[in-house]
């Protein structure tokens, strides 16, 4: 990946290290303010020895914070200036270490995503927002139900189910156990046995055995056929813990034959929740 900015050479900044006073050794003390100063290496430092620039390695070392001569000084020598560089060190930010509180919303934009920045992983582990908990459901098979009686669909196919929330086996109800706004849909064909003519025919999603959506057809005054279809949405609140949503049909036949929803891919329920709402 590029740099932008200025070259790390010209970022460096320079400072004079304490005076030494020189003796017949070879080997000094490196200070800075009276505590004891480690160079990054022989080169990063400018050492003057009686007006003449020394060249590191050559004429001296470093070995953590004191500089070795090539040969012993003496006490009439002078070690005019000892200058070091100090680089300014750029940080690479830890894993893990950037959190939500870092992070400003109106930062965030789709520009700064990069495609196929978001996985099926990253879904899973719950890092990124989901429309669930989500089921979807089905008829397994024709469902007989009574004559003009409203009957609870028993919906008992699960095409998916995220959170296991959904009971397609007694209660063909669905309690999320997540607070929050709700899309709700239903969708019922249905109809009668065949030798009679349909009079009314509607649906309805309930929550907590109450209707909130609803539609239907009414073909008394003029006899329609064998059969209907009908559809209804709704978005709904539901509170994480005892709320549920039941779907039910009524048909009506004008003999009082026997009436019939149609399973498959004919009659279909689900919800799942809104991200944001």
């Amino acid at each position: 990946m590029s740099y932008i900015g200025r070259n790390i050479e010209n970022l460096a900044s320079r400072t004079k290290l304490d005076s030494i006073s020189t003796s017949a050794t070879a080997t000094f003390n490196l200070l800075l303010n009276s505590v004891a100063y480690v160079p990054s290496s022989a080169e990063s430092l400018t050492v003057s020895l009686n007006g003449v620039i020394q060249a590191p390695q050559s004429s001296y070392t470093v070995s953590g914070s004191t500089i070795v001569f090539a040969s012993n000084l003496a006490s009439s020598d002078v070690i005019d200036f000892i200058l070091a560089e100090r680089a300014i060190t750029l940080t690479t930010i830890g894993s893990g270490t950037v959190t939500t509180s870092n992070i400003v919303d109106a930062n965030v934009t789709t520009a700064k995503i990069a495609d196929n920045a978001v996985t099926s992983a990253k879904l899973a582990s719950g890092l990124l927002p989901t429309n669930t908990p989500a089921f979807h459901v089905e008829l397994s098979g024709t469902q007989t139900i009574g004559d003009a009686v409203t009957t609870k669909v028993q919906f008992n196919t699960e095409v998916y189910d995220t959170n296991n929330n959904y009971d397609n086996s007694s209660n063909y109800r669905f309690t999320p156990q997540t607070a929050g706004k709700y899309f709700c849909y239903l969708a019922i064909k249905g109809g009668v046995d065949g030798v009679s003519r349909l009079s009314q025919f509607s649906i309805e999603i309930r929550k907590n055995g109450a209707q909130i959506a609803g539609s239907g057809s009414d073909f008394r005054s003029d006899a329609y056929g064998l059969g209907s279809f009908g559809t209804c949405t709704v978005g709904v609140s539901l509170n994480g813990s005892s709320d549920y949503l039941e779907a039910f049909c009524y048909i009506n036949d004008q003999s009082g034959a026997n009436t019939q929803i149609y399973g498959g891919k004919a009659s279909v329920f689900g919800a799942y929740k809104l991200i944001g709402a």
